[in-house]
């Protein structure tokens, strides 16, 4: 059983910071790409950053330059570094990582909330 827990979401004025944390557990032989997706109410989930086995990251252009992703491969964590938030970026987030079992699996944290007040 692979388990995906995020951690750090909670409330933070504009132009406030935030770091995101998730770990996976289990029975894990690699991690492909880790990520982060959100969504805000009445929205579809996006994806916010990506990064790869290798650290080649990738970001949504309305984050580019204010968010950081990380990822801890021997601890098979990944995180979010969260800068000049903004109340657009109020959302839940969810991690999200292609591991290695018997097979490639998509799975999926719980999802964390994020809220940015002007």
């Amino acid at each position: 059983q692979v388990q995906l827990v995020e951690s750090g979401g909670g409330l933070v004025q504009a132009g406030g910071s935030l770091r995101l944390s998730c770990a996976a557990s289990g029975s894990i032989f690699s991690i492909n790409l880790m990520g982060w997706y959100r969504q805000a109410p009445g929205k579809q989930r996006e994806l916010v950053a990506t990064i790869s086995s290798g650290g080649s990251t990738n970001y949504a252009a309305t984050v580019k330059g204010r968010f950081t992703i990380s990822r801890d491969n021997a601890k098979n964590t990944v995180s979010l570094q969260m800068n000049s938030l903004k109340p657009d970026d109020t959302a839940v987030y969810y991690c999200n990582a292609a591991i290695v079992t018997s097979r490639i699996y998509t799975y999926w944290g719980q999802g964390t909330q994020v809220t940015v007040s002007s």
